[in-house]
């Protein structure tokens, strides 16, 4: 059994608890410092590795000054990005200060922060990353918050946290690095009866048959395995979880696409590839909501 940590520390699963995949994920996260996810982060000391929903206010592109429409682009595309993490919140269910919560994959913490300051509960976030982790456990030292918000390099498969003890758990971005089977058990585990878990996701349609090859490309760049939609929902009714909320958000996401397609300084190339797949309707963007039961 693992002994839960001290608030602020940074603490690992032992290594063979990581298959060959999952050091290569960690591998890429260590080394990663996108500015796409740096840059945006800088306005507020809430840095977030998902994308954004909502309407774009497109006259930042008008912008005349270099600097400036690149500050107001970066800001644009910050405040949409906030916007999902807040969505995300919302669904958690109604929360205390006396909750806790599990944020996993929790890539630089931001997820987690937004649902402390939302709720006042406790979070406890988990990623593969050492690097993540500990500017993660930074940045809630810095908001006087580290004794309430964690953020601990563990598998989110097995994170050898206390079983029952969260009233909410999510998982943002995140669920195309694992089996969904091994990670509905662990949240099924880790909630109380009747908890809640949220993921946003994207997933392939599998409607229109095997993924496309939009999707091969996205899975390519970032060291993942997309799953389809169907998938979902078999895994969770096997695993104690019962969807309460399914929200498509595909159409709210190409507005920050297609900003992103026009920032220079924070494109990363795949920018037109989500476009495409998401406009084709071969890969969708899901909020999903479910009880534990």
């Amino acid at each position: 059994m693992t002994i839960a940590p001290e608030a602020g520390t940074t603490t690992a699963v032992p290594v063979p608890s990581q298959s060959t995949y999952q050091t290569r994920v960690a591998d890429y996260w260590n080394a990663e410092e996108n500015p796409v996810n740096l840059e945006l982060g800088k306005i507020d000391d809430l840095y977030h590795h998902h994308y954004g929903i909502g309407d774009a206010d497109r006259s930042v592109l008008d912008e005349p000054d270099p600097v400036r429409r690149r500050e107001r682009i970066t800001a644009e595309l910050h405040r949409l990005e906030h916007a999902q993490a807040e969505l995300l919140a919302d669904r958690l269910g109604p929360l205390t200060p006396d909750d806790r919560v599990f944020d996993a994959g929790c890539g630089r913490g931001g997820g987690s922060v937004v649902a402390h300051l939302r709720h006042g509960c406790e979070a406890d976030g988990v990623t593969l990353s050492a690097k993540q982790a500990e500017f993660a456990n930074e940045q809630a030292r810095k908001r006087g918050i580290d004794d309430q918000v964690r953020y601990h390099c563990r598998n989110m498969l097995d994170t050898g946290l206390p079983s029952g003890a969260f009233a909410a758990s999510w998982n943002n971005e995140s669920t195309m690095y694992v089996e969904l089977d091994l990670l509905f058990a662990e949240h099924a585990r880790l909630l109380r009866r009747g908890g809640r878990y949220v993921t946003i996701t994207g997933c392939y349609n599998d409607t229109y048959g095997r993924a496309s090859r939009e999707v091969s490309l996205i899975n390519a760049h970032y060291i993942c395995d997309i799953h389809p939609r169907s998938a979902y929902f078999r895994a969770m009714a096997r695993n104690r979880l019962v969807p309460v909320h399914v929200q498509d958000l595909t159409a709210a996401t190409i507005p920050y696409w297609e900003l992103r397609r026009e920032a220079d300084h924070l494109v990363t190339g795949i920018e037109d590839t989500f476009l495409s797949a998401y406009r084709n309707g071969s890969f969708q963007y899901l909020l999903i909501a479910a009880d534990r039961v």
